[in-house]
């Protein structure tokens, strides 16, 4: 039986340079998740036209540029990742030729044996984020686990985490101690609740 073989990464879009081409609703789509996890996303959009949000989106945010044009191989020099959102199957399979040409990771939209990774549902509590993978299955079923581990995770738990980096900085010992005592002082969280009173 098949298993999820991703191996989970969470980049820091401010100093990575993305390319997406492709300005209709799967540029936009894509330009509004990077941009919704990390506002300070460093985005290229190339493409012949542009739906108004993402004329909006580029207007609002200076770190995001669009190029009105067609693709060509040198919009792929310095960046770090890309993102074929286009709804042409030769383009998108130009486009991962080139990227793969020159080492650079490719996401082809729709098309997960064509990707290097994928966007994932993520859930966000402060400075808490899980990313849900389904390996390019369903990603339908991707967005209802977001729905239900939203609304299961309280929003104090942000308040925790700050206080645990607080204790964490304050603890003395090597490596090991420290997270002995971490575990000790978290462990309540996983207690069944008969336990706990």
């Amino acid at each position: 039986m098949e298993e999820n073989q991703l191996f989970p990464v969470f980049f820091k879009l401010h100093r990575l340079h993305v390319l997406v081409v492709g300005g209709g609703n799967i540029g936009l789509e894509k330009t509004q998740a990077m941009l919704q996890n990390c506002p300070q996303s460093n985005i290229t959009v190339v493409a012949l036209d542009f739906l108004p949000d993402l004329l909006e989106i580029a207007q609002q945010y200076p770190n995001i540029t669009l190029i009105q044009k067609s693709f060509s191989c040198g919009d792929l020099l310095g960046k770090d990742l890309v993102i074929a959102a286009t709804n042409k199957r030769e383009l998108n399979y130009c486009i991962w030729e080139k990227a793969k040409g020159i080492k650079v990771l490719i996401n082809v939209a729709d098309t997960p044996d064509l990707c290097d990774f994928y966007l994932g549902s993520v859930v966000q509590k402060g400075n808490l984020k899980i990313a849900i993978s389904t390996n390019g299955k369903s990603p339908t079923i991707a967005k209802r686990l977001k729905q239900v581990l939203q609304e299961a995770i309280p929003d104090t738990l942000d308040e925790v985490l700050s206080k645990l980096y607080v204790i964490r900085d304050r603890l003395k010992g090597d490596f090991t101690s420290k997270v002995k005592k971490l575990n000790s002082i978290t462990d309540v969280l996983v207690r069944p609740e008969s336990e706990s009173v």
